[in-house]
């Protein structure tokens, strides 16, 4: 069994930066793609960002592309993201997933494991 546990959410000021991370656990995947998304209220979940197993392939959604940074540190089956500048319309709940693929995905449906999500808030 696959666990993720999510942290480094919290409430921010718009323009600040946040750091998540995603803890890995149990059977490794090390060497498939991880992926964050991201859920508003009201809203479905949506992708933000993913990296490949070597960390040397990314891809972002547009609304995070030039703010976001993906990467993955193997050796402690820890994921980050490394989000600048962020704006109101970052707020939801993030969630790491661990997808089914060594390829770079974005689609929900290709993701298999799920974390519980971290809070992350910006707000003056």
């Amino acid at each position: 069994q696959v666990q993720l546990v999510e942290s480094g959410g919290e409430l921010v000021q718009p323009g600040g930066s946040l750091r998540l991370s995603c803890a890995a656990s149990g059977r490794p995947f090390s060497t498939n793609t991880m992926g964050w998304f991201r859920q508003a209220p009201g809203k479905e979940r949506e992708f933000v960002a993913c990296v490949t197993w070597s960390g040397g392939s990314t891809n972002y959604a547009e609304s995070g592309k030039g703010r976001f940074t993906v990467s993955r540190d193997n050796a402690k089956n820890t994921m980050f993201l490394q989000m600048n500048s962020l704006k109101p319309e970052d707020t939801a709940v993030y969630y790491c997933a661990g997808s089914r693929t060594t390829r770079l995905i974005a689609a929900t449906s290709e993701y298999a494991y799920w974390g519980q999500g971290t809070q992350v808030t910006v707000s003056s």
